[in-house]
């Protein structure tokens, strides 16, 4: 039977995730990371919402270090979080983490290597891979062809959303009754959603897509 851990920051695509296939993998243990990101507070108070609500265990790790070398906006109060420019190159480097994906990945090896979990889940989607090369198909198989080499349990590291859009996302959220109203995916801190950011944008978006205007109304600044 297998057994797994996912990488979840409590946002739409990790919550996906965790319910599309929760009792598929056998998740157990879902991974938040807190690397000073701007919204750091409510990634990890939804995080444990969401794993309370599918009864899995949640751990938050550190990464003060991240914070520390990260100069972009989802991070350094130097500088603002983008509100225009969305899906284009110059908007990718303007939130990116350094070896975000890879870094976190690792860590997540670094677990199943210890406590035996088969398959690493995270939240990679086809929009976002348009523009965060982590996101892609290609990393995918590429980071999983390096956990056969530095780990001896070998997991495998799965992306079950990655040929599906934002819009798809919703609609298995949805058409699954998954909590959508726990979500967390602004680049801000607030408490509710801006709207304005370009993860604020793609969720809406996709939820006006869905006729998800309940939720619209529960996530997000009237």
């Amino acid at each position: 039977m297998n057994k797994s851990v996912i990488l979840l920051s409590g946002g739409l695509d990790s919550l996906v995730a965790l319910g599309f296939t929760k009792e598929k993998y056998g998740i157990e243990l879902a991974l938040t990371f807190d690397y000073g990101q701007k919204s750091v507070k409510r990634e990890i108070e939804t995080s444990k919402k969401i794993c309370e609500f599918y009864k899995i265990e949640n751990k938050v790790i550190k990464l003060d270090w991240l914070r520390e070398i990260t100069q972009t906006s989802l991070v350094s109060a130097k500088e603002d979080i983008p509100l225009n420019n969305f899906g284009t190159e110059e908007s990718a480097k303007s939130v990116w983490v350094p070896n975000r994906n890879g870094l976190f990945l690792n860590i997540a090896a670094s677990f199943a290597d210890s406590f035996g979990f088969d398959y690493i889940i995270y939240g990679a989607n086809k929009d976002e891979g348009k523009t965060f090369s982590d996101n892609t198909e290609e990393f995918r198989n590429e980071i999983s062809k390096v956990f056969e080499f530095s780990t001896l349990k070998h997991p495998k590291v799965t992306a079950p959303l990655i040929n599906y859009s934002k819009n798809d996302i919703v609609k298995i959220a949805m058409d699954n009754s998954m909590p959508l109203e726990l979500v967390w995916s602004c680049y801000r801190d607030g408490h509710r959603h801006c709207g304005l950011c370009e993860s604020c944008n793609h969720l809406k978006k996709a939820l006006i897509a869905n006729q998800g205007e309940k939720y619209i109304n529960i996530l997000f600044e009237k």
